[in-house]
């Protein structure tokens, strides 16, 4: 097993509330996988990567929980070896990763700078990785040449993806990387990038709010809500028979473009504040399926092989 995930609790703290925006996440991650974590905005979906790398920056505090990576726990290693393992081991694309590129200097620089900070590589060897990253990822190896504002939106993030990659990482940490690019942009990273993980035999976690996408491209898919996991499994069995009311409501919510029917619907309410306790089922308001027993909390179980869900009356 490449990553588990134990009963991982994070959030926000200040001197008048505690956000908990993780709430006792668990589950497990293989060599070789293609794990999506679908859920609106504000449900705990960056919080919960930043925590799995022990990169989440104050306010931010992990209350409890284990991440353990390799057989090592990430939260308890001290500085210099996250330091070590970042990049080499696990690394981190964001969803403005393609803005945090220095306009002053080239792209071959900055990835130069990756290489040789991290590692015992020459020049010379470090600027051929450059190259062949570069063109691992879609872009010629002569626009290393180029500066960020020379450069598409799309040309950038494939820069920060190949950022991510040049050391061969296990495990490479998605968070909504193609937000802000149009929709034939993203198909075509996504597909790339999968099609590059499957030659390289990495793991992919990829966060985003678009469950359209994760259905098209993740092996497995998790689905998130008020900070917490409420299903979990093989991304075909989950698209097919939806076990959670929520999973049902997302996959309702967007058009289907293989039938002439345009009617879709929406999810009534809102996610609850999460900086109150939460009693019982977190998606009870809103859920059209919901019974006095939701009033307690639901535990979540696995009610066939491999399918995970959080739900006193799974569908």
């Amino acid at each position: 097993m490449l990553l588990e995930v134990h009963n991982l609790s994070a959030g926000y703290s200040s001197s008048r509330k505690i956000i908990k925006a993780v709430r006792n996440v668990s589950f497990n991650l293989e060599d070789d996988d293609f794990l999506g974590i679908a859920g609106e905005s504000g449900c705990g979906k960056s919080t919960l990567l930043f925590s799995l790398i022990n990169l989440l920056k104050r306010p931010g505090k992990i209350f409890e929980g284990e991440v353990i990576y390799k057989g090592k726990d990430i939260l308890k290693m001290d500085k210099e070896t996250l330091r070590k393992n970042r990049w080499k081991e696990f690394s981190l694309v964001t969803q403005s990763a393609m803005n945090a590129l220095n306009p002053v200097y080239k792209i071959k620089d900055q990835l130069l700078d990756v290489i040789l900070e991290h590692s015992n590589y020459s020049k010379s060897e470090a600027y051929e990785i450059v190259g062949n990253v570069l063109e691992m990822v879609g872009i010629q190896k002569e626009r290393m040449e180029s500066y960020p504002h020379q450069l598409s939106g799309g040309m950038k993030q494939r820069v920060a993806i190949a950022m991510a990659l040049v050391f061969s990482p296990s495990l490479v940490i998605m968070d909504e990387p193609t937000t802000a690019l149009d929709v034939v942009v993203q198909r075509s990273i996504m597909e790339q990038i999968d099609e590059i993980r499957r030659k390289k035999k990495f793991s992919i976690i990829f966060v985003t709010h678009d469950i359209s996408l994760l259905f098209e491209i993740s092996k497995k898919i998790s689905i998130m809500y008020a900070g917490e996991l409420v299903e979990f499994g093989e991304t075909k069995d989950v698209y097919e028979h939806p076990f959670h009311p929520y999973t049902q409501g997302l996959i309702n919510s967007f058009p289907k473009l293989t039938t002439k029917e345009k009617e879709y619907s929406g999810i009534p309410g809102k996610i609850p504040d999460l900086s109150q306790p939460l009693e019982g089922c977190p998606f009870k308001e809103r859920c059209s399926y919901r019974k006095d027993l939701c009033n307690q909390k639901p535990e979540f179980r696995e009610i066939l092989s491999g399918r995970w869900v959080s739900c006193h009356f799974p569908l």
